[in-house]
């Protein structure tokens, strides 16, 4: 190939908008940048098809789009694919997001909501923000201060995905760390032990890890009294999002997979300041950040300059006020993860064997487990039956996500696996008619 045999960048787009359903603006700059690649590589003696790369790379790109997918990992939080699952069949609509109906005035955004947490789960106060790191950073702002001292737990400087690490994110807010006791032992007397003034108490969930063995740690019940000794507001994050540990949506009370998991409720009733809390983990809604609490304290955080730049928008209040009037009005059951997480065993194997009978699939059902997932509940499982399928695994998981719509399932022990707990019913024939295709 030399420079006489590179198409322009027209007649390059023109072939690859054939087979790729994309904008025509997105293809020409892949059309173009694929024949400056291209001619540089002529000049370097390295050529390459600029058709084949430019079609390679479109081909990714539309992968790339957000679009529905069938979970049939058995993570039923599953961060890569959206966690909680999303709603998207509403239509567009003018709405009253700052506006007053009944007075004609500008109005407070997300008021009505803020009024519904609060009342949900008890408290005098609520914010929302766009997720639960933009909470944490907003209250340590607002309630530590530039260079305020923050006493946390050694045992608590976790790191979430995306190495994302609370350490870093309180530098970002201006406050300063206090570490005391150990990894995995910290006591009371190591709160009480700080020395100098003290602008807040902090306590993290460590929800995406479990330290086992030689251990110790100061419950969230006895912090807020730390806390006053110190003279200190306590921030709770407790970071999952379960708003009360009896759990009064599931029929039998909680299950085993949910011990030891604080509840927003609970901790707000043991005296915390502020509870902060996700939207989109065990409360089963869109991503968003929660803080609930005293109103001295939240409307403090609500004041701050950052309370702006992490507001969320008219969507998430919508999605988040449908998920919490779910729980005020006695309906969290009908929730889409509580659905998957509480369905009975009998139930998916029921539904396992129709979809394995109707695909003609070649597997087996066996005894299987389903994840909460998004950094819940670590280490503890849900029992369910799973479709087992042998063979070569990565050809077959490529297959299933290759089908319209993907459907995502997992790969273990060499063998492709099929876990209806995080699909809903509605989608098993989808299921059915991807593995018939392979």
């Amino acid at each position: 190939m030399n420079l006489r045999d590179l198409p322009s960048v027209d007649a390059l787009a023109g072939d690859l908008s054939v087979d790729v359903d994309l904008p025509r603006a997105v293809i020409v700059s892949v059309a173009r940048d694929a024949i400056d690649d291209a001619r540089r590589a002529v000049q370097t003696g390295s050529p390459a098809d600029p058709t084949l790369v430019a079609a390679r790379r479109l081909r990714a790109l539309s992968s790339s789009r957000l679009r529905a997918v069938v979970n049939a990992t058995g993570v039923l939080l599953h961060t890569n694919l959206g966690r909680a699952p999303i709603d998207d069949t509403s239509t567009p609509f003018f709405s009253n997001l700052e506006f007053d109906l009944s007075s004609g005035q500008r109005g407070k955004r997300s008021h009505y909501l803020h009024e519904l947490i609060a009342a949900t789960v008890g408290a005098e106060a609520a914010l929302v923000v766009n997720n639960n790191a933009g909470a944490l950073l907003l209250a340590l702002a607002a309630l530590a201060g530039r260079d305020g001292r923050v006493v946390v737990s050694r045992g608590e400087l976790i790191e979430i995905g995306g190495s994302f690490r609370l350490p870093d994110l309180m530098a970002a807010s201006g406050a300063h760390l206090v570490e005391v006791g150990t990894t995995n032992r910290t006591r009371e007397s190591d709160f009480a032990d700080t020395p100098g003034t003290v602008e807040a108490v902090l306590k993290v969930h460590p929800s995406n890890y479990r330290i086992k063995g030689f251990t110790e740690e100061v419950p969230f019940s006895k912090m807020p009294d730390i806390a006053r000794q110190l003279g200190a507001p306590f921030i709770a994050d407790v970071g999952s999002g379960l708003l009360d540990e009896s759990t009064p949506w599931i029929d039998g009370g909680p299950p085993e997979w949910l011990a030891d998991e604080p509840a927003v409720r609970q901790v707000l009733e043991q005296g915390s300041d502020v509870v902060l809390f996700s939207g989109d983990k065990l409360l089963g809604g869109p991503q968003a950040g929660i803080a609930v609490g005293k109103t001295s304290s939240v409307e403090r955080m609500a004041r701050h300059p950052i309370a702006r730049a992490v507001r969320i928008n008219a969507a998430t209040i919508a999605s988040l006020t449908a998920t919490f009037e779910a729980y005020a009005s006695g309906r969290a059951a009908e929730i889409p993860f509580w659905q998957m997480a509480t369905t009975p065993v009998e139930e998916i194997r029921r539904r396992t064997d129709e979809v394995l009978r109707a695909s003609g699939a070649n597997g087996s059902i066996v005894d299987g487990e389903s994840l909460p997932g998004a950094g819940s509940v670590p280490g503890l499982t849900i029992p369910t039956p799973v479709l087992r399928i042998d063979g070569d695994d990565e050809k077959t998981w490529r297959l299933l996500a290759d089908h319209e719509p993907p459907v995502v399932a997992a790969r273990r022990d060499g063998a492709t696996i099929v876990n209806l707990r995080s699909v809903t019913p509605d989608e098993d024939s989808i299921v059915a008619a991807a593995l018939a295709s392979i």
